[in-house]
């Protein structure tokens, strides 16, 4: 995903920065206010700190909201209620309060973005995804590949509807075990690993399901 972080503090930037690379995210750091406004279109997400040196940044998240739809979550120092409630009525679609952990953070992000992919008439529209000649249709739970049907466990089946929904992208092995068993505290790590083996022997279709090592996977390019 490509985040937009608007954060004046060069620390805390880079910190963010290495956090959400390592997780995938490709990330555009900004110092100021208007630059939130020159680049919002380039980004899915804005991470956008209120105490920037030009400008408040809830009248930075005013300005957007009148030409733009990204998902915000702030993440300022600022945890009084009256900020609180006028970054959400804004139209924030978080905030989170630092120092904030960074599990949660990443957390939170995926939630946002989960939230927004539902609400776009396109999500909503195209529930098939295709890669080559491997389709997935996410609502039908049906997989083919080279038009022939392919029948998968329904678990199985979980773990690559949560890898084709994000196509080319990757997604960390504890978002997996979060999404497909519920809490991946709880889960058996090694059961993704047999089931992962077990959709690239049904699949047939050598670097469709790609591992990034210490991270996750990714559902094609």
């Amino acid at each position: 995903m490509r985040i937009l972080l608007a954060e004046d503090d060069d620390g805390v930037a880079a910190a963010l920065v290495e956090v959400l690379y390592d997780h995938g995210h490709l990330t555009r750091r900004v110092r100021h206010g208007r630059d939130v406004l020159t680049y919002h279109r380039s980004a899915d997400l804005l991470l956008l700190d209120l105490g920037l040196p030009d400008t408040d940044g809830l009248d930075v998240l005013r300005a957007l909201r009148a030409v733009s739809g990204v998902s915000v979550v702030i993440l300022t120092a600022r945890g009084d209620e009256r900020s609180v409630v006028r970054g959400l009525r804004l139209g924030a679609d978080d905030y989170l309060v630092k120092p904030v952990r960074l599990a949660e953070l990443l957390a939170r992000i995926d939630a946002v973005t989960r939230r927004a992919a539902a609400a776009a008439p396109e999500a909503r529209a195209a529930r098939a995804v295709r890669v080559g000649d491997v389709e997935v249709d996410l609502d039908a739970h049906r997989v083919r590949v080279g038009g022939a049907e392919v029948e998968l466990t329904a678990k199985e089946f979980a773990v690559l509807a949560v890898l084709a929904g994000r196509a080319g992208t990757a997604v960390s092995r504890q978002q997996l075990l979060d999404e497909v068993w519920g809490d991946a505290f709880h889960a058996v790590s090694r059961s993704l690993d047999v089931h992962l083996t077990q959709l690239r022997a049904k699949l047939d279709r050598p670097g469709l399901l790609t591992t990034i090592r210490g991270f996750g996977y990714r559902f094609g390019e």
